[in-house]
């Protein structure tokens, strides 16, 4: 599938372009790829927040905090550790 692009022409202060300029010297990438990834990371945050935000009524928190509260189980399994960790089995 194609994807559709459009155009937007945009205006920044010149202090912030030199900024995102100098950043994307730094990185090889390109400003446009830089707008376009800061704008993706907004709009996911902000549809992130609405998701919360929409769903906290249906939120049962005594329900949670029990559940934090509650005894342990059982340890985790030895192939379940970090495999980082010094005394970690391979599996």
């Amino acid at each position: 599938m194609k994807k559709q692009i459009t155009t937007y022409p945009l205006r920044l202060p010149k202090s912030l372009k030199a900024a995102v300029a100098n950043i994307c010297a730094e990185e090889g990438t390109s400003i446009n790829q830089f707008v376009a990834t800061a704008v993706a990371e907004k709009v996911s945050a902000m549809k992130t927040a609405e998701f919360f935000a929409a769903h906290a009524a249906d939120a049962d928190i005594g329900a949670a905090l029990r559940l934090l509260a509650r005894n342990g189980g059982q340890p985790p399994e030895p192939c379940d550790r970090l495999e980082d960790a010094p005394d970690a089995p391979l599996c």
